[in-house]
């Protein structure tokens, strides 16, 4: 049932780091998951994940994956050579918690995910709202403002996922210039079909600076509760130093921009933030009131 609902869901049925074979059935009933190393194998790794958007994405996984395998070719080579060396790296680093590897392979995987989008044909993307700001609206005949306001009401929902889209893109290169400045890997970043990027810290501490400079460029409203800004582990706030509004209003920019020119904050643009770690796997409970899911159906409560 898992592998029929989807790769993640196949990789979810264990806990930890899993390797989702790919098989060679046409029935896909050698597609299977196996458990490469328990939650606690590398219980340090903290993950950090800024939600821009709890929304159902645009293009759904299984129908963008089945585009790009009949369309790309970057994706058939990918397969072929790039695939099997990074699959061995991958594994070799986490059995020796190995971050600095784990990290670049991380990052390179999902930004080579997202030039196999592109490569697609149709491209899976979100819609760039300067392309369509071309669309003629020079005539004021009654009809014309009807298709107008129409037109702008479309436009509205692409400026909105382009600006979701530049959330994730500002993410990611704050962390790749903090990571370029230290010289080393500091924080790993992969962004999947959906619109929110997964930041993994190597420790606690490394994620108490990876927040500050999360909650810098992503304050929130300043009438925001902060206890309610951060889900799941919520003692990272402390553990990072914030105890109310006022220290996050008195965050300076890090040192690796202090050169640069000023960043702009996105104030309130990030919903919330989740706080967790490498979880385990399903479990069987003893009392089916504590399932998340109908016991009839299978879908969530």
């Amino acid at each position: 049932m898992y592998r029929q609902g989807s790769g993640s869901a196949c990789r979810s049925l264990y806990g930890g780091f899993v390797k989702w074979f790919m098989g060679k059935d046409a029935n896909g009933s050698d597609s299977v998951a196996v458990q490469l190393a328990h939650e606690t194998h590398w219980d340090d790794l903290v993950i950090l994940i800024p939600v821009v958007s709890s929304r159902q994405k645009e293009t759904s996984s299984s129908t963008g994956m089945r585009e790009s395998v009949a369309t790309s070719t970057l994706l058939q080579h990918r397969s072929k050579e790039v695939v099997p060396k990074r699959m061995l790296q991958m594994e070799e680093a986490i059995q020796n918690r190995d971050f600095p590897t784990f990290a670049r392979l991380t990052c390179a995987e999902s930004n080579q995910f997202h030039a196999i989008c592109l490569d697609t044909d149709p491209p899976i993307f979100y819609m760039n709202d300067t392309s369509h700001r071309q669309v003629c609206f020079k005539k004021h005949h009654p009809i014309c403002l009807f298709i107008n306001l129409w037109i702008w009401l479309i436009f509205l929902r692409f400026e909105v996922s382009n600006l979701i889209k530049q959330l994730c893109f500002r993410i990611i290169n704050y962390i790749e210039k903090w990571n370029r400045f230290e010289g080393t890997p500091q924080v790993a970043y992969t962004c999947d079909a959906g619109p929110n990027v997964v930041l993994i810290a190597p420790n606690r501490k490394v994620a108490t600076l990876l927040l500050q400079r999360l909650l810098f460029f992503f304050p929130p409203h300043p009438d925001t509760e902060l206890d309610s800004y951060v889900h799941g582990d919520k003692s990272i706030l402390q553990d990072a130093g914030f105890e109310a509004m006022e220290d996050v209003e008195a965050l300076q920019p890090p040192p690796e921009i202090k050169d640069s020119i000023p960043s702009q904050k996105y104030e309130g643009y990030v919903s919330y933030f989740i706080c967790t770690k490498p979880g385990r796997g399903p479990v069987l409970l003893a009392d089916e009131n504590l399932a998340l899911l109908l016991l009839k159906t299978g879908m969530p409560k």
